[in-house]
């Protein structure tokens, strides 16, 4: 049985800013959707996201061709004040969050971790500490609901998808920032970019993004419960991170020895001397032994 740590003051603290700014974003996300649909109403279609609305309003309150009335218009006016407010508060936090992780330790340790950003680095670092309370990398990727499923019977294990248990809200900023890197990660020749761009090419760019937010996860455990400094992968030679094999001759790859320096196949000299031994005329006893059944 796994035992919560109590939190410091300074984890609750961390904590409660990030609810409230997600909150925050909730209720901004609501009241766009609910711009979007009364202007919607009136003939005016705006596309999805904060920031088409926001580069809209302007030209809809102006309302040169005259679909809004007096008070839609005084409405919808308001309605951008609100949304103006938000977008500070929004940004205000997000600041203070910037501020906190600048000041850390344990969150400039994460930052260091691509796919991780302050505000993922204060969000763990206020939920799980130092991560001790895991005894392995594995454990901190269940908690937080990102290890995959699995059905076994008999001598057949079939793998399911994630298991989606634990904290959303972390898991949530986790896959997000992986799914950044997997968005550029065609683009790069470390290693890490390497394996995404593999995961993505064989399955989808979804997978690849839990992927790697699996293997953040596990790297967060060891950067807070050893704090240790986070050094990323690196391939041993040049060819290996450029993605190209080295070149191999048309001999080397039949098998066929290229100089005098090359060992045969054990194979090979197998049959080679079997055959030569085949081809040599046979003389002495063993003729006699060959026609006769034995040496007389």
């Amino acid at each position: 049985m796994r035992f919560v740590p109590v939190k410091t003051v300074e984890q609750q603290d961390l904590l409660t800013l990030h609810r409230v700014r997600a909150q925050l974003i909730k209720t901004r996300t609501a009241l766009v959707n609910q711009m979007r649909g009364l202007l919607g109403e009136r003939g005016v279609v705006v596309g999805k996201g904060v920031a088409r609305l926001r580069a809209a309003l302007p030209t809809i309150l102006e309302d040169q061709e005259g679909r809004l009335g007096a008070l839609m218009r005084e409405l919808i006016a308001e309605m951008s004040e609100r949304l103006r407010l938000s977008d500070e508060r929004i940004k205000r936090y997000d600041l203070k969050l910037g501020q906190h992780c600048a000041q850390d330790q344990r969150c400039q340790r994460l930052v260091a971790v691509e796919g991780i950003g302050s505000l993922a680095a204060t969000a763990i670092v206020g939920a799980v500490g130092d991560a001790r309370q895991f005894k392995n990398g594995r454990e901190l990727s269940a908690w937080l609901g990102l290890t995959p499923g699995h059905r076994k019977s008999g001598n057949r294990e079939v793998m399911l998808g994630i298991s989606k248990r634990g904290d959303r809200y972390l898991r949530t900023l986790l896959i997000h920032g992986a799914r950044a890197v997997v968005n550029v990660a065609e683009r790069r020749r470390d290693a890490r970019s390497v394996w995404a761009s593999k995961i993505k090419d064989r399955h989808c760019a979804n997978v690849a993004a839990v992927a790697l937010a699996n293997k953040n996860a596990r790297i967060i455990w060891a950067l807070l419960s050893r704090n240790d400094d986070y050094r990323p992968a690196s391939f041993p030679n040049a060819s290996a991170a450029s993605g190209v094999r080295p070149a191999v001759s048309r001999s080397a790859r039949r098998g066929a020895p290229e100089t005098s320096s090359v060992t045969p196949l054990h194979g090979c000299a197998r049959r080679n001397s079997s055959a030569e031994s085949a081809a040599a005329p046979a003389s002495g006893p063993e003729v006699r032994r060959r026609r006769g059944g034995g040496e007389r």
